[in-house]
């Protein structure tokens, strides 16, 4: 994000290529409505690369669109602000002159954000990989191309060039990166696979969740997971997940659309957790003791920006998964 003549320009990046630019707008200033953002944009007070747009333009990766400054004075905390180095640690799964890829801790942020404005997997990349500082469209994302929920641990990759943040991105909005997730959910399906291909939409009664369903009078986006059984226990299943697209807490609102949401999972899957808990009262402890959402990114593949060959990258189930999967297969056999 920069600052100049009374105007705040936001870049929007990959993940956010698609939305309508009323969405947009909103999804980054707090407390703006997305009715309010469509009238600053007919008042043509919001700009996208300097021309007037209509709400309904679809954004793309790396579009440069300016709001007032008197709208946008929150985010100037957050989005812009310049990425400090710090010394964390990070699990590096991968390195080259191109591509480093980590493996994300469960708790860790990606990039700064409300809230989160040290301590994120940016500001380890930036002391470890200095030459990332301005790599990208946005710089407090140097170097990223994807992002993964705070408590989704697993496989992230950043580049270290800029001709290589270009192929990468490329990669994920042309949808032919490989991605599979491993997940621990509440009951056990009744199919051995399946295919969710609901869209998804932003809630209309709560801005930081995302809802599936089929409706045609709320804006949303096509979203598809694939899933299959990979382990059975006596209330939960472990399922290997795999996403054409990358849509906001996909797996998480997929899963819990179906029935089946990911243990842990404290916006998606409470009310069905706690029926679970009163009608099984040993599931109780097994399922408190999981602090975060039970969702691991374990694998990725792509075609490596400079030589085009597959790259393929995995990262071992966490501690507290590995933890949770057996105390699942205890309580199955007991």
């Amino acid at each position: 994000m920069t600052r100049s003549d009374g105007q705040i320009t936001l870049v929007a990046g990959a993940d956010q290529a698609g939305l309508r630019l009323d969405q947009f707008v909103a999804s980054l200033v707090p407390g703006c409505s997305r009715n309010t953002a469509a009238n600053w944009i007919k008042k043509q007070q919001v700009l996208v690369g300097g021309a007037a747009k209509k709400p309904g333009y679809r954004v793309s990766a790396g579009d440069m669109v300016s709001v007032p400054t008197r709208a946008a004075e929150p985010i100037a905390s957050t989005a812009g602000r310049p990425i400090v180095p710090e010394p964390l640690d990070l699990d590096l799964l991968y390195v080259d002159a191109h591509i480093i890829a980590i493996n994300k801790p469960p708790g860790m942020v990606v990039h700064p954000a409300a809230g989160h404005l040290t301590g994120t997997i940016a500001h380890g990349l930036v002391f470890h990989f200095p030459e990332i500082q301005n790599i990208g469209s946005e710089p407090s994302r140097p170097g990223i191309v994807h992002r993964l929920d705070k408590d989704t641990s697993g496989v992230l990759v950043a580049a270290r060039t800029q001709a290589a943040w270009t192929s990468l991105t490329r990669q994920f909005q042309q949808r032919t990166v490989e991605k599979t997730y491993d997940a621990f959910v509440l009951g056990n399906p009744e199919r051995d696979c399946g295919r969710i291909t609901l869209p998804i939409f932003r809630h209309p009664g709560d801005r930081k969740k995302m809802a599936a369903a089929e409706n045609p009078d709320l804006p949303s986006r096509h979203a598809e997971t694939t899933w299959q059984v990979v382990g059975r226990f006596a209330r939960a299943a472990r399922l290997e997940c795999q996403i054409r697209t990358g849509r906001t807490h996909q797996i998480r609102v997929h899963l819990a659309a179906i029935g089946h949401p990911v243990i842990g999972d404290a916006v998606y899957g409470c009310r069905r957790a706690r029926k679970a808990c009163r009608s099984f009262p040993d599931l109780k402890k097994i399922y408190h003791q999981s602090f975060r959402q039970m969702l691991h990114a374990r694998h990725i593949a792509l075609n490596h920006p400079q030589s085009g060959r597959v790259l393929r990258i995995t990262a071992p189930l966490p501690d507290d998964m590995l933890w949770l999967q057996k105390a699942m297969e205890k309580d199955l056999s007991d």
